[in-house]
């Protein structure tokens, strides 16, 4: 299988869908027999439901991951964001690709205890580790027929000291909970209660909060790429000039937080895009993800560009990604069902280093652009065709528009209404 399809954009719907078979060699017929998401499916997922919402399905090409050819499903709104990463994978490819690695599903509770003496609260616990260690691995004996279950409980203190207000200091009882396949939020929330109330008992404290965190610090995945000078030739820029301008742009998103968020905001484009098309928790990714970006106590870009001796530039990725194949909506919704056969994935760590590789090439799309024509350029272009729509163009009449509208650098709904009605003229 290659996903390397040469003039994707240019084709309708079916047509990119009986390109895809070919490049699979399989029909995805659940794509077009398939309406989405049920309403009576939908009334399981969530409460109040009235209806169901729509986004576009589409999917990333030309990605190269550890030497194999992937298909990566994007649900996503935003126009560019599937043609950045198709672009810049297709970029890529002359590199030999993306690596990526990820680590095993560890994901972390946490038990507050609340008490005068911390100390004496923290040395009680101390002792009944082995004992809440062996009760905590009961509670999921599936998960430890999978491989996983419990990889340990530590101990730590926080201090609430804010400003103007009275301190106050905790005991938080910190467990991992190695999930597989699974995003494993249930699960650990369950490790969290089942102990609760010999936590409470052994230390003589009040518990409070008893629930996962979404900074998955022990669930990294990350992605990198070595792109020589000539990889980045564009137009009349040469590639070292390309090179020097991306890490010129990288160091921007380091020193500055306000730079750093629109920077990770790019990155994350992608990874929400592949989240929400294979029914992962975007909100969960997107928190941990922000919160692994100021680790050091500032908020950074999670991303590097550096410029290598030779002068090739070196691009690397690391997030927390807390996703899943399994459980949750992955079961229910039957497009994600679909997308995830169209990836030709099973296990959790293989999707987040997928997601960690559209990251890095969403980024690397956003900072060549920045770095060449400017960011605003690509993006309208892309975005010509909602325009002429809202306009009232139909059928060829937006793509006509659309083009019209590039030409004349204008990309305004007034111009493209003056464009439609010459054309109709």
């Amino acid at each position: 299988m290659s996903s390397r399809i040469p003039g994707f954009y240019r084709l309708p719907p079916e047509a990119r869908l009986s390109a895809l078979e070919n490049a699979l060699g399989r029909d995805l017929e659940d794509f077009r027999q398939s309406d989405g998401l049920s309403l009576e499916a939908a009334d399981l997922m969530v409460e109040n439901v009235i209806g169901t919402f729509k986004l576009p399905n589409a999917v990333g090409i030309n990605l190269l991951l550890n030497g194999k050819d992937v298909l990566v499903p994007m649900v996503v709104e935003e126009p560019s964001v599937v043609a950045a990463v198709s672009n810049m994978a297709r970029l890529t490819r002359a590199a030999g690709g993306i690596f990526a690695d990820a680590d095993p599903g560890l994901m972390i509770g946490q038990i507050q205890v609340i008490g005068s003496d911390t100390q004496a609260m923290q040395e009680r616990l101390e002792k009944a580790l082995p004992e809440l260690e062996a009760k905590a691995s009961k509670i999921h004996p599936r998960l430890v027929e999978r491989g996983g279950g419990l990889r340990g409980i530590t101990l730590r203190q926080v201090h609430y000291d804010e400003p103007g207000e009275a301190s106050e200091s905790y005991v938080v009882v910190h467990f991992v909970l190695d999930c597989v396949d699974a995003m494993g939020a249930n699960m650990v929330n369950t490790v969290a209660e089942a102990l609760a109330p010999d936590v409470e008992a052994i230390s003589g404290g009040r518990v409070g909060l008893r629930i996962l965190s979404n900074l998955a610090d022990q669930r990294l995945a990350r992605a990198r790429v070595h792109l020589r000078p000539e990889h980045l030739d564009h137009g009349d820029l040469g590639g070292e000039e390309v090179a020097r301008g991306i890490a010129e742009a990288y160091r921007f998103a380091y020193a500055d937080p306000y730079r750093a968020a629109t920077h990770n905001k790019g990155i994350m484009n992608g990874v929400d895009a592949v989240a929400l098309a294979t029914g992962n928790d975007w909100r969960a990714i997107e928190a941990g993800a922000h919160a692994y970006a100021a680790r050091s106590g500032q908020y950074r870009s999670l991303s590097q560009w550096k410029l290598g001796e030779d002068g090739a530039l070196h691009g690397s990725l690391e997030l927390p990604l807390q996703v899943g194949t399994v459980g949750g909506p992955i079961r229910v919704h039957p497009t994600v069902q679909h997308n995830l056969k169209l990836l030709g994935i099973t296990k959790a760590g293989d999707l987040a280093q997928v997601m960690a590789a559209v990251g890095l090439v969403q980024n690397l799309g956003a900072l060549r652009a920045l770095a060449t024509e400017g960011i605003q350029q690509g993006h309208m272009r892309m975005h010509a065709r909602s325009v002429a729509a809202t306009a009232g163009a139909v059928g060829t009449e937006v793509h006509i528009v659309a083009q019209a509208m590039h030409e004349a650098k204008d990309f305004s709904a007034t111009k493209a209404s003056e464009i439609l009605a010459e054309l109709r003229a």
